[in-house]
């Protein structure tokens, strides 16, 4: 029901104006809201903060419908439930959960999830947003960048430095000291915004404070697990969609006196796009049900976000190919798609840093692994 549900609404409200959203640089107001309408902003936020209590594997499944027609609109989603809330789902207090969840699962405020720093991206460790306690209150101050749903975003999981190690707070945008920078000009999601944001000597009450002082790391970590799972269901999402448009197109486009779709290296390429899909789709699936079940991730995780951004990109490229010139005209929605599957191996840690996660894991257990 939430995949049929997922699909219908993405079809009949996000896909007619997809391609606007790409040019325009930004998902229409009336959009938003109807998305919060419908429930996709809590998907898998539980019932008792107001969400729809369908954990990852649900939010997955959204996702994935999400994904096959529009990414902006997918990372928009992605960064205020799978990362932005979820660090508050994970180390918030019930004080914090029912203060924020509620209005975050009914859409009525976006998060975003601030972590990274001008020299602090892959060295997510190496933070030099500081905050300080003062009495009952803590004084952020630094700057982060490349924050996806800086400007349209109420709240932030902002991760800071303190004496005791990195602390994790939720800062009002409407807060003292807040800014926003402006929306940075992308190669791809660009509907999706991306924004500085700076924090001048802003108080923060100490029940803002995510989890224990010091213990944020873990936390941040944790989010980004789970905001990989939500990524890898974007990209076979998406290549689901480009595996349907190279099939038809392979069907209806003739060369020497014959459909295209006849030739071995069409259908090679239409091969290695379904083989892509099914490992994709199988290695998400699991890997959300497992995190369901509260078992650990952080092996599942890298190994979703490194495969499936790089299959993806694969997949954009051979569905091009399929389609010719016109997959390299801005006609068809084929060139949004490969130039939105790029940021796929950046955000939610480099895929470079994916495979130091997953070898000094598999090192550190003697190469056993029981799936």
């Amino acid at each position: 029901m939430l995949r049929d549900l997922a699909r219908d609404f993405t079809n009949a409200e996000i896909r007619p104006l997809a391609a606007r959203i790409d040019r325009e640089e930004e998902i229409p107001k009336e959009l938003l809201k109807k998305i919060a309408d419908v429930g996709l902003f809590g998907t898998a936020i539980p019932e008792e903060y107001g969400g729809g209590g369908f954990g990852k594997v649900g939010f997955c499944l959204a996702q994935e419908e999400v994904a096959r027609v529009c990414g902006s609109t997918a990372a928009t989603i992605g960064a205020h439930q799978s990362i932005g809330a979820q660090a508050i789902l994970l180390g918030g207090s019930e004080t914090l959960k029912k203060k924020y969840l509620p209005i975050l699962a009914s859409g009525e405020l976006l998060a975003a999830f601030a972590l990274t720093e001008a020299d602090a991206g892959s060295d997510s460790f190496n933070l030099s947003t500081r905050a300080e306690k003062i009495n009952d209150k803590w004084i952020l101050n630094g700057e982060k960048v490349w924050i996806t749903n800086g400007s349209i975003a109420g709240l932030f999981s902002v991760f800071a430095r303190t004496e005791k190690g990195i602390t994790g707070f939720v800062v009002e945008k409407g807060f003292n000291g807040v800014s926003v920078g402006k929306n940075e000009k992308k190669l791809g999601i660009k509907g999706s915004v991306t924004n500085t944001i700076a924090f001048d000597n802003v108080e923060i009450p100490e029940e803002n404070m995510i989890g224990i002082d010091g213990r944020g790391f873990l936390i941040a970590m944790e989010t980004l697990n789970s905001g990989r799972l939500g990524l890898g269901a974007c990209c076979f999402g998406a290549a689901k969609e480009m595996l349907e448009m190279s099939v038809a197109y392979s069907k209806q486009r003739k060369q020497f006196g014959e459909p295209i779709s006849k030739f071995q290296a069409i259908q090679f390429m239409l091969s290695d796009m379904t083989t892509h899909i099914y490992a994709m789709e199988n290695m998400v699936y699991k890997a959300a049900f497992k995190l369901d079940n509260k078992e650990d991730i952080s092996l599942d995780a890298a190994i979703v976000k490194l495969y499936c951004s790089e299959a993806v990109s694969e997949i954009a490229d051979q569905a091009l190919q399929i389609h010719g010139g016109m997959g390299f005209s801005a006609e068809l929605p084929l060139e949004r798609f490969y130039r939105d599957a790029r940021i796929l191996k950046i955000f939610e840690g480099t895929n470079e840093i994916q495979k130091l996660i997953i070898s000094r894991q598999i090192l550190k257990q003697n190469g056993k692994w029981n799936s």
